[in-house]
């Protein structure tokens, strides 16, 4: 007969003292039974059975951090990324989405850290790193190549779209200038001339990428870019809403773009809302195209170039936690390398063949 459960209070979790108390074994005992010691030869079958059964009534969860040291693992991986403004980023939306399915295929749990910008990650980053996680992602940092000198070395890190390359950092990004000239080359090809670039941050590779993707299906199309029709903005909503009202203020009376290609779907979506104000239609008078094929994309049935966000995060956890389960196992990792994933054409309802008269900017 089961002896009679003691009280025990009940705002605080069970403990391997409580097993213990609870099967009349001590806590050493308790512990050799519930992690994970099956074999030992000093534990009877009764005895077994009485720790289990102990644990079972008082509901007791192994304590990951304890566990941690013993296994050098706490399955748990960081990301890390940058939230700013009110306006939600898509973009990371969708690449975490890919990071949370990751994770739970390999029986990780994800922790999210958050930064105003990437100049706190040399202070911030390393204290990420104290037994927390095994591991880190990094979502589009903005970092320096001496990056690799302050990362701490006892935890594994990979990046997703980093902005350049970290010595012993894997990165995961998608072919952004294949993506941007396959798009333009497009837009050219159905009669577009007049294509307005409303581009990312000046400094961001990606950014960067797409600029020399528009540029260079010009150039294959033997065409040149029309002057001052390559903006720098930003990546939001509010930055295209208010690059393209700008740009239009600064241009009166000048032929309005027959298209614009948008550095991001958010920039694409506020590029829409200006042009809507002004009383022009998407895509009889304008076409618009964004870039990165995010859920509101998709919902407002936007053109746009598709990366493979929530792929590109699915992978990013199966690398890493190779990387962590090599560390564990003292096995040397592969040499860290980009891997780079294609993108595609999404030809939604806001691109169409240019009208055959020109409107003059109001």
């Amino acid at each position: 007969m089961p002896p009679t459960p003691r009280p025990r209070k009940a705002h605080r979790a069970a403990t391997l003292v409580d097993v213990g108390r609870e099967a009349g074994v001590s806590a050493m005992a308790a512990s050799a039974v519930l992690n994970g010691a099956k074999t030992s030869t000093r534990i009877s079958d009764e005895t077994r059975a009485r720790v289990l059964e102990a644990a079972e009534r008082l509901r007791y969860r192994p304590n990951a951090a304890a566990r941690g040291l013993i296994d050098r693992r706490i399955k748990t991986i960081g990301v890390v990324a940058t939230l700013s403004g009110d306006e939600p980023n898509q973009y990371f939306l969708e690449v975490f989405n890919g990071i949370i399915h990751g994770a739970a295929e390999a029986g990780q749990t994800t922790t999210v850290f958050t930064l105003h910008s990437w100049d706190e990650a040399r202070e911030r980053v390393p204290a990420f790193c104290d037994g927390r996680v095994d591991g880190l992602v990094l979502l589009a940092p903005l970092l320096q190549a001496d990056a690799a000198d302050w990362l701490p070395e006892h935890t594994p890190v990979v990046a997703v779209h980093a902005n350049q390359g970290i010595a012993g950092v894997v990165n995961l990004e998608s072919d952004e200038e294949a993506g941007a000239f396959a798009m333009v080359s497009h837009m050219i090809g159905m009669g577009h001339r007049r294509i307005l670039h409303v581009g990312g941050p000046l400094g961001a590779l990606g950014a960067d990428r797409r600029v020399s993707g528009y540029c260079r299906a010009h150039t294959a199309a033997g065409l040149d870019p029309l002057p001052a029709h390559i903006l720098r903005a930003g990546f939001s909503a509010a930055d295209g809403r208010q690059a393209l009202e700008d740009w239009l203020r600064q241009h009166p009376g000048q032929p309005l773009p027959q298209a614009v290609f948008a550095a991001s779907d958010a920039v694409a979506l506020g590029c829409i809302d200006t042009l809507l104000a002004r009383g022009l239609r998407v895509p009889a008078d304008v076409s618009v195209v964004g870039f990165d094929d995010t859920v509101l994309a998709r919902v407002a049935r936007l053109a746009t170039v598709r990366q493979p966000l929530r792929e590109l995060g699915r992978q990013a956890v199966q690398v890493l936690v190779a990387r962590i389960e090599a560390r564990g196992q003292d096995i040397a990792p592969r040499d860290a390398a980009n891997i780079v994933l294609a993108t595609e054409l999404v030809l939604g309802a806001t691109l169409a063949a240019p009208r055959a008269d020109a409107i003059a900017i109001a």
